[in-house]
């Protein structure tokens, strides 16, 4: 046989494994219908165990792990075939339903917001970005911006969530397990770094550089050029430029904004000192209430996942078959869980497609842990 030849007849096969697929799938159809009648659940965990087991020996040595890997995909079809057809909705498809009803169609151009740091943080750059008008409330810490939303003292929220030099902020990813929000709008935000110190003072007379974490990883190149110089941590770049302000020291400099310049009446002794011109953070806005605007084409969740071999890739390849694009996948350890963990999925979906709300309704459903954390649309 010839490659022409060999081809039709994988074609011929191909039909009627469809032909046969849809045949099963009648069959599941009526197995709905019992279940239906007798109030038994969608899953049945002893029956799938059984299936295969059965079709493990019927493939032999060769293709076993090929046929659980296939059915396993066949049967969560089924599942999901029938909670369709059951019209089994999770709260979540609700509040989403609810939200895309009774958001205003224009996103807020006044409002009051919580932002971690002082005057002259990159956080205040985001929040100008996104509000015409915001009157912004200054928090110490990134858990004061959460708990400042929860309690109601502001409407939104902004914090810092990852850098495409120096990655996520995990500081964020982690106080998120533990507080309750929305994410209601995201902004990409250009981070120039300066070098900033008190007026006349040259960088061979520098000691101590002091700036945020995220400041001084995006900033690594420099620093190992001055590896005598030494580096301290501070909460935000723009306190670490109101420190070396306020400080009665002269071998004192910060990694900040340009911004923080006329706000300290600091001098930029080195500009543009980050690792890469293509230097960018993403920040969310967050808010106590779900709310949806126009055009929200990004969705984000949180899940974690039964402690056994196959189980992300379970999760995963319902991505593929609702066909969702995955733009952002990060784990966390849970605190006091041994070797688990917490999964943070972004995905570029319009939340007003069906695939991506029943995608959305089939993770809660199957999921003991599963939070929905909001769509919305990000500013570039």
């Amino acid at each position: 046989m010839n490659l022409d030849d060999i081809r039709i007849e994988i074609d011929e096969i191909d039909a009627q494994i469809v032909e046969l697929y849809k045949k099963r799938m009648s069959a599941v159809s009526s197995v709905l219908e019992y279940k239906k009648q007798n109030n038994l659940p969608v899953l049945d965990k002893g029956r799938e165990r059984k299936l295969l087991c059965r079709l493990s020996e019927l493939a032999g040595d060769e293709f076993s792990a090929d046929i659980i890997r296939l059915y396993s995909l066949i049967m969560e079809q089924s599942r999901a075939y029938q909670k369709r057809n059951i019209n089994i909705n999770s709260q979540i498809i609700g509040k989403i339903e609810n939200a895309l009803s009774h958001t205003p169609p224009l996103f807020p151009e006044k409002a009051t917001v919580a932002v971690q740091g002082t005057e002259g943080a990159y956080a205040q750059s985001a929040c100008d970005k996104l509000f015409a008008l915001p009157n912004i409330m200054y928090l110490k810490t990134f858990e004061d911006v959460f708990k400042a939303i929860d309690c109601g003292m502001c409407k939104y929220g902004i914090l810092p969530i990852e850098n495409n030099t120096a990655g996520s902020v995990n500081k964020v990813y982690d106080l998120m397990m533990s507080h309750n929000f929305y994410i209601v709008r995201s902004i990409r935000v250009k981070i120039d770094h300066m070098l900033l110190t008190k007026k006349g003072t040259p960088l061979r007379n520098i000691r101590e550089i002091v700036s945020h974490e995220q400041a001084l990883n995006q900033c690594s190149k420099f620093l190992n050029e001055h590896k005598d110089i030494k580096v301290t941590v501070f909460e935000n770049t723009a306190k670490a430029a109101e420190y070396v302000a306020k400080s009665e020291r002269n071998d004192l400099a910060a990694i900040a904004s340009e911004n923080c310049c006329e706000i300290y009446s600091l001098s930029p002794i080195e500009r543009n000192i980050q690792n890469s011109d293509n230097n960018f953070t993403r920040f969310i806005c967050i808010s106590k209430d779900l709310e949806i605007y126009t055009g929200a084409t990004k969705s984000s969740m949180m899940m974690t996942l039964p402690h056994k071999p196959g189980s992300l890739y379970s999760i995963l390849s319902k991505f593929y078959i609702h066909n969702v694009n995955i733009a952002k996948l990060e784990s966390r350890p849970l605190a006091g869980k041994g070797f688990e963990f917490m999964f943070y999925f972004d995905i570029d979906a319009p939340i007003i497609a069906e695939n991506t709300k029943r995608l959305i309704n089939e993770l809660s459903l199957e999921l003991d842990y599963f939070l929905y954390l909001g769509s919305y649309t990000e500013i570039i």
